[in-house]
């Protein structure tokens, strides 16, 4: 199992994403957006392999989860497949986890579920 990635939302994308690659060497991937949730997004890879999410919600949009539309959003652990993601979602939510959404392919082409560490702490489960 390896971190995959960690996600900031943000209130400037494209600014933050010029931050990222001029000061850290990171390259963006394609921008995803998701009009129907106002949510827009770019994956940044580094030299080392580490990823970081840069996220953003735009006009009217809710809020994040706790309210937050800036700072730390979540990170995500990769546990290698979908039969994985299953298996772990189904182990915590057994422990009594809080599961906040079940293992689904998601708009940006990654299998995941998302869960509530004991502390409020937004963890995705990854391919």
């Amino acid at each position: 199992m390896t971190i995959s990635h960690l996600a900031l939302w943000t209130k400037d994308l494209e600014g933050m994403k010029r931050f990222y690659e001029r000061y850290f060497g990171g390259r963006a991937g394609r921008k995803y957006e998701n009009p129907q949730k106002a949510f827009e997004s770019y994956f940044m890879t580094f030299d080392s392999g580490c990823r970081l999410e840069l996220m953003r919600r735009g006009g009217d949009a809710p809020e994040g989860r706790a309210g937050i539309n800036a700072g730390l959003a979540h990170f995500a652990f990769s546990v290698g497949s979908e039969a994985e993601v299953d298996r772990m979602t189904v182990l915590l939510a057994s422990a009594g986890t809080e599961v906040a959404s079940q293992p689904r392919l998601t708009g940006d082409g990654y299998y995941e579920s998302v869960i509530v560490d004991p502390e409020g702490n937004t963890v995705e489960i990854t391919v």
